[in-house]
């Protein structure tokens, strides 16, 4: 932690699946996110079917005594998780822990570079 920027927990959000490959996706995400970015602690979990739970994934960032802790999802469409849900957790976790900033940032959607990601793998599917 600085000065000029807050001590912060990250909490990559993906749905969760039934496959273990599947989940193992964001926990590779967090490795990759830890190693570029200059947060001081980056947690996972997922909203259903698989384990850490939302709550307990904050809990998680809650115990590294942040000052701001962001949510950030690993969804493409801003659908009822997106919109609802993790608004729903923010909201419970910042009037648990007033002392602590949570905010959810934005879900992938269609950004400049998700264009750029879909046309390379059209590309390899080609050949």
């Amino acid at each position: 932690m600085t000065k000029d920027r807050p001590k912060t927990a990250v909490l990559l959000v993906a749905h969760g699946s039934r496959r273990q490959e599947a989940n193992d996706d964001l926990v590779r995400l967090a490795d990759l996110v830890r190693k570029r970015a200059t947060f001081d602690h980056v947690e996972t979990a997922y909203l259903e079917l698989a384990e850490p739970s939302i709550p307990d994934g904050l809990e998680k960032c809650v115990a590294t005594s942040p000052e701001r802790v962001l949510i950030a999802p690993y969804f493409l469409s801003a659908g009822v998780h997106v919109v609802n849900d993790l608004e729903e957790f923010r909201s419970d976790f910042a009037a648990r822990h007033p002392e602590i900033d949570f905010a959810v940032a934005g879900h992938l959607g269609v950004h400049p570079l998700m264009v750029d990601l879909v046309l390379e793998r059209l590309g390899e599917a080609v050949g």
